[in-house]
């Protein structure tokens, strides 16, 4: 396929420019959105088992209920009922003074219950870990603090960012088309350590490249769904709106006395979804004006509209169907492009096969996003090589000084903070008042300080000490497993279910990924080009150039 050249270096100004400016939020995003795939079994292994009260059978959920919302007030704005067959991290019942949303809560303090031996109540007030909804609220908005409106600003930031990142996407597959058939598998490490980051580069992008336009079209509905859903309500007709209108809710006052039993619930869900499992039945506004209850269906084998389940709500006193993700038919083609769209983003499709794709991709995506500065960094080495004639150069752009050391500190420091908050959120909570604090503490001065650290050594010397605190912290991980099991009075605790064995053996692998990384990072700072950014021979001890190392006297 043939290209004008000037076509291709548009498109490759593009794809460069929109990648830079996007590299790293939608890195951080990337990371932390493969580890909320996972985030029920990060909340379990950091969750310890003297806090989840014992599973009790379905049929004695009314009795429950009815004694939680008559010994404690604080249930009565709503609860939480997780099925004998759910999660293991959850009580028969959870509930919260207020209702939290998705925001990060340090302080707030979960009740949890379920019924002795003697089908009396027992209670049990703890205070959760909020690292696994840390690492979330990074997928989310990148870390960036800050409120818009009723959204994160980090959210519009993510939403901007993917716009970009979708041209860089388009630019890029027009750039690479000409010679696709030839290099599409191609790892040409002969020809160069650029070649090879090139080539490595592209196969994460080609290979990828449906799942990465699904990423960020999804994200940007995400962002931006109050105004896109508003600006398509005014031009699509009533019979193809994007979503009907849910049945009206019922406003009479009821007592709570007159909530309907569970298993009444359950059998309108299994009317509404017969080859769907309740797990997670989240009671709302029980004393306010539109009462609902939210129920979790999970099929694996089903494409699922949520990110680990579909929903049903109904309403608890008259057990009318309120509404569903379950029947997007009944929504016209644009909710059923929408809601199959969102199962695409959240990978809630396919079981655990699927989960661990979506795993393997979202990293190949932070790669894209690392390896796609490193390319950029090292072409403007050779272009300003090129530009003054001479074999190496004293120093490099104060630009690309500056995006270097930005590249190092907040790629790396990401993954080194989030290690480092899930190793001592397990170490410190039985040893400090409030773990929450501790946890926001550690990941911000982890990140905020790998930044610092990039700027203070410079690229090169930084990289190998972050991915070397990245390798320690995330081998720490396991490390607390094994400890936990060799001193059963430390205060620790093992990890026995299989989610969690999966968090430990992750854990071990990536951290041998980093050592190894570490490895070839100061192979090539010692090897490769002495005036490369990443050579251990530049920054202010460099030694000086002289008239000897220009192209033209050497021979």
């Amino acid at each position: 396929m043939k290209i004008r050249s000037d076509v291709m270096r548009i498109y490759q100004s593009m794809h460069i420019w929109t990648g830079i400016v996007t590299s790293l939020v939608l890195f951080i995003g990337f990371y932390a959105g493969s580890l909320t795939l996972f985030k029920p079994q990060l909340d379990s292994w950091l969750t310890p088992p003297g806090q989840v009260l014992p599973q009790i059978p379905t049929a004695q959920l009314d009795q429950l209920v009815g004694q939680v919302l008559d010994q404690h007030e604080s249930a009565k704005a709503g609860f939480s009922l997780y099925l004998q067959d759910a999660a293991a991290s959850h009580s028969p019942i959870q509930w919260f003074a207020t209702d939290l949303g998705r925001e990060l809560h340090l302080d707030a303090r979960l009740w949890q219950g379920t019924l002795d031996e003697n089908g009396q109540l027992q209670t049990l007030q703890v205070l959760p870990s909020v690292v696994a909804e840390l690492v979330d609220y990074l997928h989310r908005t990148a870390g960036i603090p800050g409120t818009l409106g009723h959204e994160h600003i980090g959210i519009y930031v993510l939403g901007v960012a993917a716009v970009l990142y979708f041209l860089a996407l388009v630019s890029g597959v027009i750039v690479l088309l000409p010679s696709l058939v030839k290099t599409w598998f191609a790892l040409r490490r002969q020809k160069g350590e650029r070649r090879f980051w090139l080539d490595a580069h592209n196969i994460a992008g080609i290979t990828a490249l449906p799942f990465h336009l699904v990423i960020c079209l999804t994200v940007i509905v995400f962002a931006f769904h109050d105004q896109i859903y508003a600006s398509l309500a005014q031009i699509l007709d009533d019979d193809t709106q994007i979503s009907r209108q849910a049945p009206p809710r019922l406003t009479k006052t009821y007592e709570l006395q007159q909530l309907l039993p569970v298993g009444r619930l359950l059998e309108t869900a299994h009317d509404l979804a017969p080859e769907f499992k309740v797990t997670e039945m989240v009671y709302m506004g029980l004393q306010g004006p539109k009462p609902m209850v939210r129920l979790a269906l999970f099929n694996p084998d089903r494409l699922m509209r949520g990110p680990i389940s579909d929903y049903a709500f109904i309403h608890p006193y008259s057990g009318q169907l309120l509404n569903s993700t379950l029947s997007p038919g009944e929504a016209g083609l644009w909710g059923r492009l929408v809601a199959s769209f969102f199962a695409l983003h959240f990978g809630s499709y396919g079981g655990d096969w699927v989960r661990w794709a979506y795993f393997v991709l979202g990293f190949g995506g932070a790669f894209l996003f690392y390896s796609g500065n490193l390319l950029w960094l090292e072409s403007r080495r050779k272009k300003r090589t090129k530009e003054m004639g001479i074999a190496e150069v004293p120093t490099q752009s104060r630009s690309c000084r500056v995006l270097a050391n930005l590249t190092v500190g907040v790629c790396l420091g990401s993954m080194a903070g989030v290690a480092v908050t899930m190793v001592t959120g397990k170490l410190l909570y039985a040893r400090v008042d409030n773990i929450n604090h501790v946890s926001m503490a550690v990941y911000y001065s982890v990140f905020l300080g790998a930044i610092a650290w990039g700027f203070l050594l410079g690229p090169a010397r930084a990289a190998i000490h972050l991915l070397h605190m990245c390798a320690l912290s995330t081998l720490a991980i396991p490390m607390l497993t094994l400890l936990a099991i060799l001193l059963p009075d430390s205060g620790l605790w093992p990890s026995t279910a299989p989610g969690t064995l999966g968090v430990d053996l992750v854990a071990l692998v990536c951290a041998s990924c980093f050592g190894y990384f570490a490895k070839i990072a100061r192979k090539r700072g010692l090897e490769g080009p002495r005036d490369s950014l990443w050579s251990l021979h530049s920054g202010p001890k460099a030694p000086c150039l002289t008239s000897s190392n220009r192209v033209g006297s050497r021979q």
